[in-house]
């Protein structure tokens, strides 16, 4: 078994559930929580939805995507995570503690997993862990309210408008550059590729955005919201 190193610590010290510890407290935690270093290889199923959840995995190097498959078989994915991420913390308690999608790792990947109950003493010992828990499961909340409303567009043009939308909002500008490729986005979306290339090739066209590679100008906010209705 792997032992908990520096190195590992540093890792966790970027973790939502562990920000704001000490560097010698967050070792204590870990060194008593009877943690365990797992390694998965590309393309290896790290957890199956509808599989219950006995450990708080917390990724250490390489990433994994998140994928539900509905029941036609289309495949759609969540999200990707990477180092310090943790595994679907939302879904650790309750009676439905189950993952709710399929996560696969991406490419060479090793995950810190830590029993519940060992990590339901971290909460008890330490309060900021538990606010930081807390806090973790508000914020996937609110990003799997998004993600619903998201996915609730039929069309690929209100699916690639709420994405730019999104961008745009965060960013707090029109043009930005887009951190998905069409690829990315056929994915996220459930849908074929060409279908994402001929939606936005039909927005330029029409002269509602403009885009240049990666980079993406919204000509008309007005008209790309109306694909939201």
């Amino acid at each position: 078994m792997e032992k908990i190193t520096d190195q590992v610590v540093e890792v966790l010290k970027g973790c939502p559930l562990f920000h704001g510890l000490p560097p010698e407290e967050l070792s204590r935690l870990l060194l008593a929580s009877s943690g365990r270093i797992k390694r998965y290889a590309k393309g290896e199923l790290v957890a199956q939805a509808g599989e219950e959840i006995f450990f708080l995995h917390v990724m250490l190097e390489g990433h994994v995507k998140g994928e539900m498959v509905d029941f036609a078989g289309k495949v759609i994915k969540i999200e990707d995570l990477g180092p310090s991420r943790p595994l679907a913390p939302a879904f650790l308690f309750g009676d439905q503690n189950r993952y709710p999608v399929n996560i696969t790792a991406s490419d060479e990947v090793k995950i810190l997993a830590i029993p519940r109950d060992a990590f339901l003493g971290m909460m008890q010992s330490s309060e900021l862990v538990l606010r930081n828990f807390v806090n973790s499961v508000s914020s996937r909340g609110q990003f799997l309210s998004n993600k619903i409303r998201f996915l609730s567009f039929t069309t690929i043009k209100g699916k690639l408008a709420q994405y730019l939308l999104d961008i745009a909002r965060k960013k707090g500008s029109e043009r930005f550059s887009l951190p998905h490729s069409q690829s990315q986005l056929s994915e996220l979306f459930g849908v074929a590729r060409p279908s994402v290339g001929r939606a936005i090739s039909e927005m330029n066209q029409e002269g509602i955005i403009h885009t240049d590679g990666k980079q993406v100008s919204i000509l008309d906010s007005s008209r790309l919201s109306s694909f939201l209705k």
